[in-house]
């Protein structure tokens, strides 16, 4: 395994992250469509993962009604201090008024929650899962700098969030003297380039670790999907169509991929994860799986070298429009030099 460092915070990270929304939710349509493992095939992912060198694993308290954290807690039971232990909040977790978004009400609420049921007395990362438009971000970051001082979460990051939020988020950490974000965790594949747009820029500029979810785009880039359908109808992706892609345009990245992974005799996903790690301010990949063997296959993604070439070859076929006003300041940027004579 290879490792990175978590943006500024001097702790390193493995470049390969386990997801658990795998874990939990058996009975329910959405989560066993994710997922649904019990805690024998969970614990076998898990204990996988750590075997290979991962030490980032990543849960929400919304995942499986809670089921995810429950679950996790149980299993990692005298390894939990052989992790950084990373969970989320704001997401709807109860059909109450105040069960969701990121108040002082609910973080602190939730925070004692997600404890309880991850079996610890402290969270490592704890990220607000989304940007909550009815509370004030001040609000938000005071409630994490308690939980901070308290010593019941080390770090504190985000999730989803635009970069004019993060970027607000910090400002008022450092005018208020409040715990900052120290890392932002999107939605990033070679089917969902967004976020090269001014998110990940925007956290390479201030030194926030980077955490890429779903960068196979949840099956649609693992080699099993083609323009001529699926090789697996049980895949996560041929039940839970989730993240949106440009499925054409996705296709042409798999066709890109299949080349470049045969030349280096690795697999489609293996390349795909590759490519996503390989961009400038990814930290690491965020992977989950239902099987041992897929996550294996993911971890050994962390050790793939692609070439600048392969680089060009397999992000040429998603390559996004630069948006104003950045082509505006790269025809500009020529006259910011002396010229010549």
């Amino acid at each position: 395994m290879r490792y990175a460092l978590f943006g500024s915070t001097g702790l390193h990270v493995s470049r390969i992250a386990l997801g658990t929304m795998t874990f939990g939710g058996a009975g329910n349509p959405l989560w066993e469509g994710i997922g649904g493992l019990d805690a024998g095939a969970a614990d076998h992912v898990l204990g996988t993962a750590l075997d290979a060198g991962v030490n980032l694993v990543d849960t929400a308290d919304a995942y499986a009604d809670g089921e995810c954290e429950e679950m996790l807690g149980k299993i990692l039971g005298a390894r939990r201090n052989d992790v950084i232990l990373a969970t989320k909040v704001s997401a709807r977790v109860g059909s109450g008024p105040n069960d969701v978004g990121a108040s002082r009400y609910h973080v602190m609420r939730s925070l004692e929650g997600s404890l309880r049921r991850l079996r610890t007395d402290h969270v490592d990362l704890y990220q607000v899962h989304g940007f909550d438009f009815l509370t004030p971000i001040d609000e938000t970051l005071g409630a994490l700098d308690d939980a901070v001082r308290q010593g019941k979460v080390r770090y504190i990051g985000a999730s989803n969030f635009a970069a004019r939020q993060i970027l607000k988020a910090l400002g008022v950490s450092a005018r208020e003297g409040l715990a900052r974000f120290i890392s932002h965790q999107c939605y990033y594949s070679l089917a969902g380039r967004d976020v090269e747009h001014e998110i990940l820029p925007a956290a390479r500029e201030e030194g926030l670790a980077f955490l890429s979810f779903a960068p196979l785009a949840a099956g649609l880039l693992s080699g099993k999907f083609d323009r001529h359908g699926t090789t697996d109808d049980q895949a996560r992706r041929a039940k839970f169509d989730w993240p949106p892609a440009d499925k054409e345009q996705a296709y042409d990245a798999v066709d890109a991929l299949r080349k470049v992974a045969a030349r280096r005799a690795v697999s489609v996903a293996q390349a795909a994860l590759a490519w996503n790690l390989a961009q400038p301010g990814v930290t690491a990949a965020i992977v989950g799986a239902r099987r041992p063997e897929q996550l294996q296959e993911s971890v050994g993604a962390a050790d793939v070298d692609l070439t600048a070439g392969d680089l060009a070859e397999i992000g040429a076929a998603t390559t996004p429009a630069v948006m104003y006003p950045a082509w505006i300041q790269q025809q500009a940027a020529g006259e910011r030099l002396p010229v010549a004579g």
